[in-house]
């Protein structure tokens, strides 16, 4: 948990990694809340890390910045543990949560895993919501996501920025994998999140800043190398998804990791549009030989393991 000078004292941060997205707990007179939930393997941790700041108040609210796994997977286990609990998300993919599509979702696609979960109600771009008693502003922030929300509270100038800013970059931009132009977006989104001029920043992963505007210049930087480069940042983002897998198997035998490779359709897709003169199996073992260079992963005979 962290509680740094200059946030709210209603709000609380448990900073999870990158496996689960950060919790951000909100402690009001008149209702409690959660933003994002983590990953389904540390949904466990997740309820046990709310109920515990909880100290035996009821948690009313689960909300979601948006709908990749590490944001949402332990909303289910939550909605049991606190089945009065009401659940919001952003409206782009309510259709999908409610017909439980995992294609749509992403799930299948980056071959990760949610358990099922509903909603209630939506949490809409333009409007204001009130969380620890104070009036957050909703944010659209397309980009790494196209649904993606940011949350800001004027008063203390704080900015719940999910994966739309980190200290040192931001989340892979998926439509972009999928031919779907999107860095212009992120570059917008950049510059509403210059335009809100925050003072503390709760990122998606890693620790609370406080440097947005240095966030930005970096941020800005990595877009610009992405855009110049598409290949970069397809090759950035196969790495990603092969070092979150790893991250949640810890070790997985040569043959698993093969068949889950080519059961995950993402991979066919960012080889077909950017590597064509790769086989999906070359490209993926010159990638992960590339995390076992820099020391997060490792090959042990025929088994892959996380470091």
């Amino acid at each position: 948990m962290t509680a740094l000078e200059g946030l709210p004292a209603q709000l609380q941060v448990f900073e999870r990694g990158w496996l689960s997205a950060n919790n951000v707990l909100f402690l009001g007179r008149e209702h409690s809340a959660v933003l994002d939930t983590g990953y389904a393997t540390h949904a466990a941790q997740t309820v046990a890390l709310i109920d515990d700041a909880l100290a035996g108040r009821p948690l009313d609210l689960i909300l979601n910045t948006h709908l990749h796994s590490d944001h949402c997977g332990g909303n289910s286990a939550l909605q049991r543990r606190h089945p009065g609990a009401s659940t919001l998300i952003p409206p782009g993919e309510s259709a999908a949560v409610q017909a439980w599509d995992e294609d749509v979702l992403s799930f299948r696609a980056t071959g990760q895993f949610c358990e099922r979960f509903h909603f209630d109600e939506l949490l809409l771009p333009g409007g204001c919501i009130r969380l620890g008693d104070l009036a957050w502003e909703i944010h659209a922030a397309k980009g790494h996501d196209p649904h993606s929300v940011i949350l800001f509270e004027p008063a203390s100038r704080t900015l719940i920025s999910a994966d739309a800013l980190w200290e040192n970059g931001f989340g892979v931009v998926f439509p972009e994998l999928l031919g779907e132009p999107s860095f212009d977006e992120v570059g917008a989104t950049l510059d509403l999140i210059e335009d809100l001029a925050p003072l503390h920043v709760i990122p998606g992963h890693e620790g609370v800043f406080h440097d947005a505007s240095g966030a930005l210049r970096k941020s800005r930087s990595r877009l610009d190398g992405f855009q110049r480069n598409p290949v970069k940042h397809a090759r950035h983002a196969i790495k990603v998804l092969l070092k979150f897998k790893l991250l949640e198997l810890q070790s997985v035998s040569r043959d698993d990791w093969n068949a889950w490779l080519v059961g995950t359709p993402y991979f066919e897709t960012i080889r077909a549009r950017f590597f064509i003169d790769f086989r999906l199996q070359e490209l993926a073992d010159e990638l992960l030989a590339e995390l076992v260079a820099v020391g997060t992963a490792a090959i042990d005979h025929s088994q892959i393991h996380n470091r």
